[in-house]
Order: structure tokens, then C-alpha cells, then sequence
């Protein structure tokens, strides 16, 4: 039963009118009819008792529903006022360790000063296990690096564009050169994120694309371990320009100065379609969409 229908009776027993209150909600009189025949029929009770002169008064029965219907409604308000200031609960956030450990932080500190009650789950994990868990409802949010939007049975915004840096120990040899081109990393040694990395698998097409020959010294599985590898030795290794950010600014780190269009990725925000967005979780993408305007105005 909806809770319109209580408002739509109340009307007509004040204003003793069926004209008269659908004409002060706005309803057709038909519409004011079909509502009242309606919460008669979920009471199977008469609500009011109709004369010859269009006059109408309510039944015993109307006149209880009556009280009820007035606690019932404010009840109903209560119930949404609440509901509008409920932050407790918790929210998933499937993602990659990238996006996790150097773009999360500060969005959900943002979101737990705002709901200090609210517990925030973040699993990390592969680009399919993420798509799969938003899927199946394990997670309430996904966040990945991808090219584009691949699954349609999901929705998919685009929050920014994030350029892949290729970094070098501050000693690399090939920062003597003020432009590197692709043949100036022929036969170069690599020390790779792991094979299901999707940015290492961008490099690695690109570098055979081209028929560039490449030798990986040495593979790790998280970005820090890349890091700390690099800042020891002469390898080269790619990450997103966010994994590497503070180290760069630092000089710990140096990006050779080479530049192709294929190197850049999406932080792509996923979710269900059929998805039921708390307060929190509306809070939480609404400060994460701020950024994303850009590319494609207000989205979720």
C-alpha cells in the first residue's frame, strides 16, 4: 500500500470532497476515486459513506483509519528525516593496489569525518575479480585503471585520465638524452609489474608493435617493491604517474622524457546498475565525481 494513498484519504476527510482535494493535490478525480476503492479494498472496509446530495461523510471505520492514518504518516517522515541522516553501516570498494594505496585516502577520510559511524571495507585485487565482484554484489563500488568501458552490463564513469610514467634510478644513462624515442629503448632491461598488470601489458604491446626487443630483469608485484627497486639499480619500469608522484617530486626518482599516446589510462568508477546507493556510498562517489566533471558532467 502506498503511503500516497493515506495522504489522498486524509485530504478527502477534511475537505469532505473528492472534487475539492483531488483539485488541492493536483490528481485527476478519477485518480482521488482509484486511490480511496484502493485502501478499501487493502482494509475491506467502506471509508465513507456517500449521499444523494455529492455529500460525504466517513464511516466508523473511516474515522479510525483517520487517527491512524495521521501517526502513520508522521511515522513516514519520521522514518525518511532518518533515513536522510543515516551514515552508519559500511561500504565495499573493490580496486587495484595503485588506486587503492596513491588516490583513495583522502576520499574516504573525506567520507568517514562525514559518517564517523560508517566502516569502510577495501578489498584490492585483478581488474576481472573487481568487474566480478561488483557483479555478483560483493562489492558495492569498483575502481580500475582501464582504456575504456568494456562491460556493458555495468556502468561505467570515467573520474580522470591517468598518464603511465616510464621511471629511472636519478643515475639512468638515458636521462642524458632531452627526448627519448622509441629505439633509444631497444634491448633496455625492465623491471615489471606482474604479467596481469594491465599497464604492463599496454607497454608490452606497444614495445612489440613496434618491434622494440626488451629484456625484464626482474618482476614484482606492487608498486613500492617497483619503487625501491628502482631508486637501487638501472632498470626502467612503468606506473602510473599517482604511484610515483611523491618520489618524483622528491628527485628520488626521475621519468625519462618519452611521450606516447598509448600511455595513459582511465580511473574508471563501476557499479551496478541496479545498485541501491546509501547516503554514504552517494556521499562518497559524489566527492570522487567531483573531479570527473570534465569529461562527462554530473553522471551518477
Amino acid at each position: 500500500m502506498d503511503f500516497t494513498y493515506l495522504q489522498t484519504f486524509r485530504e478527502v476527510a477534511i475537505r469532505q470532497s473528492f472534487t475539492r482535494a483531488a483539485e488541492a493535490l493536483g490528481y485527476a478525480q478519477s485518480s482521488v476515486t482509484t486511490q480511496i476503492q484502493k485502501l478499501e479494498k487493502a482494509y475491506n472496509v467502506k471509508l465513507f459513506e456517500r449521499y444523494s446530495n455529492n455529500k460525504i461523510r466517513l464511516t466508523s471505520a473511516g474515522e479510525e483509519l483517520f487517527k491512524l492514518a495521521g501517526q502513520m504518516l508522521e511515522l513516514f517522515e519520521q522514518s525518511k528525516e532518518k533515513m536522510a541522516q543515516q551514515g552508519g553501516g559500511s561500504i565495499t570498494i573493490s580496486t587495484m593496489d595503485s588506486i587503492a594505496s596513491y588516490f583513495l585516502a583522502s576520499y574516504i577520510q573525506t567520507t568517514r569525518r562525514e559518517y564517523p559511524n560508517l566502516n569502510i571495507r577495501l578489498h584490492t585485487d585483478r581488474e576481472e575479480v573487481i568487474l566480478q565482484q561488483v557483479k555478483e554484489g560483493e562489492a558495492d563500488i569498483g575502481l580500475i585503471l582501464a582504456d575504456d568501458a568494456y562491460d556493458s552490463n555495468l556502468k561505467w564513469v570515467t573520474i580522470r585520465e591517468e598518464p603511465l610514467v616510464l621511471i629511472v634510478n636519478p643515475g639512468h644513462p638515458l636521462l642524458e638524452r632531452h627526448r627519448i624515442e622509441l629505439n633509444d629503448l631497444m634491448d633496455a632491461e625492465w623491471i615489471m609489474p606482474e604479467h596481469t598488470c594491465n599497464y604492463r601489458q599496454l607497454l608490452e604491446r606497444m614495445l612489440r608493435a613496434n618491434g622494440i626487443a626488451y629484456r625484464i630483469g626482474l618482476e614484482l608485484g606492487n608498486p613500492e617493491a617497483i619503487k625501491r627497486s628502482i631508486k637501487t639499480g638501472y632498470g626502467i619500469s612503468i606506473l602510473p604517474q599517482m604511484a610515483a608522484i611523491e618520489e618524483i617530486e622528491r628527485g628520488e626518482l626521475k621519468v625519462l622524457p618519452f611521450e606516447h599516446p598509448e600511455l595513459k589510462l582511465k580511473v574508471q568508477l563501476i557499479l551496478h546498475p541496479r545498485k541501491w546507493v546509501s547516503n554514504p556510498l552517494r556521499f562518497f562517489i559524489d566527492a570522487i565525481q567531483f573531479i570527473s566533471e570534465e569529461y562527462h558532467g554530473p553522471g551518477l
